[in-house]
């Protein structure tokens, strides 16, 4: 029962403190709400985007310009990653999505954000698609292609 008690306190103490204490890889400042890309799409700002969905939700819908680089759990799904992002300065803003499933629950997001950060790159934002992409950016009118 301490034990539970001490990790519970320092979780605490380190939200109060501002410190991130989620199991994801990314700040929370990282991630990009849909209503932000969608503006900067409209904006025609520059920015990079890498879709690690499977190919066959690729290729019925995807963001307008995204990139595929595949499902990044899987070796061949990190080398197409690395395809798509090479030629890019290590300062280049990247936006990563999937969308397949509940991004908790995502096998593709973590292993490309985790690459992009191996590969030096520094700006990276991943698309906060809590449900799916269907969901969370499709049904809400923003733009497709596919």
């Amino acid at each position: 029962m301490h034990r539970r008690s001490f990790l519970l306190n320092s979780l605490l103490a380190a939200y109060l403190r501002g410190e991130e204490t989620s199991a994801d890889p990314w700040k929370h400042a990282e991630l990009l709400k849909p209503e932000e890309l969608a503006k900067m799409l409209n904006a025609d700002e520059t920015h990079c985007i890498i879709c690690v969905t499977f190919p066959v939700l690729y290729r019925q819908k995807h963001i307008p310009g995204a990139r595929l680089a595949g499902p990044t759990n899987k070796p061949e799904g990190i080398a197409a990653l690395r395809a798509a992002v090479s030629g890019l300065h290590r300062d280049a803003e990247i936006v990563i999505y999937c969308g397949c499933c509940p991004m908790k629950n995502c096998p593709n997001v973590r292993p490309a954000y985790g690459a992009l950060r191996r590969m030096k790159f520094s700006d990276i934002r991943v698309l906060d698609l809590p449900t799916n992409f269907h969901t969370d950016w499709e049904t809400k009118g923003y733009p497709v292609e596919g």
